[in-house]
């Protein structure tokens, strides 16, 4: 059946009633104002990050020793020119919701402080390497299925997250906009697993499996903690001010000390609650207080009912004699 093109006139109606919404919605267009960070540049620059921090097993293949100065030296002049960009569009986009375009010594240079912004993280990439080592050897320790710390880099979501985790945490430290929690969700959508920029953690961190861990923006956590899927590190309730506003910058998620092991689908909330050393949580238990040192937290044995559905006649022995 061929299209009735009288239809067709109606679509510039149609056209002008939603763009009549950017005027009467205005919180979700963003129109006639400076350009935001672009989504694709960001993730680029998180892959080329993940290059230089794991040589040889990216993107690049024939590096060795003779050419790898020019390998990095490409990719970090890249990220140099991208990252000055689009630190500078997301500085820039932040001070227009914060109307504060001008201070008293005049317009502010956004191209200047997101080169200094780029410039300062990726000075911080050697550190970055050497707590990412940690995490590597973690995984390789924590996992007997595991035969190599290769298999660690290729395979796990687990170093996949933290390793975003990390890149955005110190671009987070240095109150970057937009762009850390960019990387963050992306990180998310490749790995089933949410851990806010914010969120500080220490060395020789391991989450196995990892889908559905959810680390909120306020969370502390120590080194060598192991967690398993589903644990959430989360608020237990949102404190408001006077006035009823949401206190965006007090701690809401808890503090989990060094030596620590969560198991799967383990819940533990609130700024408050703060897990002791040399802990185990136990699968599936729900955590609102604090926990002292060396102590094991785990639910009761439940009670396991086993009912018989099929009835006495269809059973194997009845249904199949000679």
């Amino acid at each position: 059946m061929a299209s009735d093109f009288r239809l067709k006139e109606q679509l510039p109606e149609l056209t002008n009633s939603i763009v009549d919404t950017y005027t009467s919605v205005g919180t979700i267009n963003h129109l006639g104002h400076c350009p935001l960070p672009k989504d694709d540049l960001i993730i680029s620059a998180v892959e080329d990050l993940q290059d230089i921090i794991f040589p040889g097993y990216r993107r690049r293949e024939g590096l060795h020793i003779g050419n790898v100065t020019y390998h990095v030296g490409d990719l970090i002049d890249g990220l140099h020119d991208k990252l000055t960009t689009q630190i500078a569009r997301a500085l820039r986009h932040e001070s227009r919701i914060r109307e504060s375009e001008n201070s008293g010594d005049g317009p502010v240079d956004y191209e200047a402080l997101g080169q200094q912004m780029a410039i300062t993280f990726l000075q911080r990439i050697p550190a970055l390497r050497k707590i990412l080592a940690t995490d590597v050897q973690a995984a390789f320790d924590g996992d007997p299925a595991c035969k190599s710390q290769d298999e660690v880099i290729f395979c796990y979501p687990g170093l996949e997250a933290i390793t975003i985790h990390r890149i955005a945490h110190e671009l987070y430290n240095l109150d970057v906009p937009f762009i850390p929690r960019m990387m963050a969700e992306w990180s998310h959508r490749q790995t089933g697993i949410d851990i806010h920029p914010g969120a500080t953690i220490g060395e020789s961190f391991f989450i196995d499996h990892g889908t559905g861990v959810v680390i909120g923006e306020t969370c502390v956590i120590g080194h060598h903690v192991k967690i398993y899927q589903g644990v959430t590190l989360g608020a237990l309730s949102f404190p408001k001010d006077e006035n009823g506003e949401l206190l965006r910058e007090a701690k809401r998620h808890p503090t989990i000390e060094d030596n620590v092991v969560i198991y799967a689908n383990a819940t533990v909330l609130g700024g408050k609650t703060i897990i002791g050393r040399e802990s185990v949580i136990g699968s599936s238990v729900w955590v609102t207080s604090s926990i002292e040192p060396n102590t094991t937290v785990v639910m009761e044995k439940p009670n396991l009912r086993v009912r018989q559905s099929t009835p006495p006649e269809l059973t194997p022995e009845a249904s199949y004699q000679i």
